[in-house]
């Protein structure tokens, strides 16, 4: 389809809305995807250290329910409903909230460019566990292992995502087994746990932080998931078990494992590798396993960064872009920068957290509807976007007092905060350009006849919250 107005973006005016026909029911969609992605063991792998350091066993799991519950009401729900009332992924139904043209950096490129760093951190979390796996510790076999990880597996992202996502139904599932395991092997020690250093507010607020930063970019690409739900019930009941039973599983049961495995004096670290390794002569199949499920996420992250550069960057070969966005992560990778993993979590909730804010403030103004996209770049989103940016990285700014930094935790919550409601002010003083019509296609590059655009069809309804016809 040629668009009408010049001012409408290539990817804006060829995106097709996933019909209702190829809906599907939450338990097949939303509900394996999210709770796969806290199964990941890089969510847990460095949890218990700052939280179970500081808190007892029953405050973080607190932490844990309310961390999971945050994540979804703020996070995804509303990216979730805007997808599933448009069927349309994040980079469309955000451009009422950043610009036609604003698309194209947030949430459009930002997304791929953080894609880098996941896939930076699966390969170095992958690589690390097979090194445990064969007891070896040389540098160079590694950094052999990263590169051979991040080349093959993006590779297989880009030429066969759909294999993976067959394989996805049940590799996401080993990761559970595993935690199962060595939850039961240290659970002799979990009664006599005692933290070291007590600060029940420290270690909850470092709940939220790591699991909310963990999460924001999936709660925004909670649209994505959204366009193929059926309804509101898909949507609330998918997300909810998905994000808030996957966050107390995936979470929990390692924290309490680590509690388990100090307590009975097998060791002091917090690390949930020294845990596996307390499980004996299985070990070292686990840490395989472990590794194993893994690829997974490394080809989703591969793909998500590879569609993101090709969609926002068409001029770019798509194999150019995705390859030059690996060999970044392989740099980040071998060079341990990766590592820092509760570091690149806050980077993340900074990042996505007034997004999602500024997102739902537009949700709220538009009458819980998709209002359409706005032309050029919308100011109003990218002022709130910077102010919550700024406000969820005091740490990582010269000059902010430690004290300061300190008042900010959690600092993802204040991002979002910020991003709602500055954009809520904004928006009220006008700064924020006009809507766009019928620039979206509906089928196959062509609007159905009376040029009445999906937007019109699906959101402006006496009812938005219904279930669509």
């Amino acid at each position: 389809m040629h668009s009408m107005d010049p001012d409408v973006p290539q990817y804006l005016s060829r995106a097709v809305p996933a019909p209702l026909a190829s809906r599907v029911p939450w338990y097949k969609s939303t509900f394996p995807t999210y709770a796969g992605i806290f199964l990941w063991v890089g969510f847990y792998l460095r949890l218990a250290g700052p939280t179970l350091g500081l808190a007892n066993v029953g405050v973080c799991l607190v932490g844990l329910l309310i961390a999971g519950l945050l994540c979804f009401g703020l996070y995804y729900y509303v990216p979730a409903m805007l997808g599933m009332q448009t069927g349309q992924p994040l980079y469309v139904v955000a451009t009422s909230t950043f610009g036609a043209k604003g698309g194209y950096l947030i949430p459009g490129l930002l997304m791929g460019f953080l894609q880098i760093g996941w896939v930076a951190a699966v390969a170095s979390i992958s690589a690390t566990f097979i090194m445990n796996g064969l007891s070896e510790t040389a540098r160079s076999l590694f950094i052999l292992i990263v590169v051979l990880w991040v080349y093959s597996l993006g590779w297989i992202a880009v030429m066969g995502i759909h294999y993976v996502a067959r394989v996805a139904k049940f590799l996401n599932w080993v990761p559970l087994a595993m935690i199962l395991i060595v939850v039961w092997a240290n659970r002799g020690g979990i009664a006599n746990y005692r933290v070291p250093q007590r600060d029940d507010v420290g270690g909850f607020l470092n709940v939220l932080t790591i699991v909310i930063g963990y999460f924001a970019t999936a709660g925004a690409a909670g649209a994505d998931f959204g366009m193929h739900n059926r309804n509101r019930r898909d949507v609330v009941l998918g997300g909810g078990l998905g994000i808030v039973g996957g966050v107390l599983i995936a979470g929990g049961l390692p924290i309490v494992s680590v509690a388990g495995y100090i307590g009975r004096g097998a060791g002091s670290s917090y690390d949930y590798s020294a845990a596996i390794a307390s499980v004996g002569a299985l070990a070292p199949v686990m840490f395989f396993l472990f590794a194993a499920a893994s690829l997974v996420p490394t080809c989703f992250s591969s793909f998500i960064a590879s569609n993101s550069f090709n969609t926002m960057l068409p001029r770019i070969p798509r194999s150019i872009s995705t390859f030059a966005a690996l060999t970044v992560s392989v740099i980040l990778a071998s060079t341990g920068v990766a590592n820092n993993l509760v570091g690149f979590f806050n980077i993340v909730g900074a990042s996505f957290g007034p997004i999602c804010g500024a997102m739902m403030a537009d949700y709220l103004l538009a009458g819980k509807r998709w209002p359409g996209p706005r032309r050029g770049i919308n100011w109003a989103g990218y002022i709130a976007w910077l102010l919550g940016f700024v406000t969820g990285i005091p740490e990582h700014l010269p000059g902010i007092p430690a004290a300061w930094v300190k008042a900010d935790n959690p600092a993802v919550l204040y991002s979002f905060a910020v991003g709602f409601l500055a954009y809520l002010l904004l928006a009220r003083l006008g700064i924020w350009p006009p809507r766009m019509e019928n620039v979206v296609a509906r089928e196959k590059g062509q609007l159905d006849p009376g040029a009445e655009d999906f937007r019109t069809r699906l959101v402006d309804r006496r009812n938005p919250e219904a279930d669509l016809p």
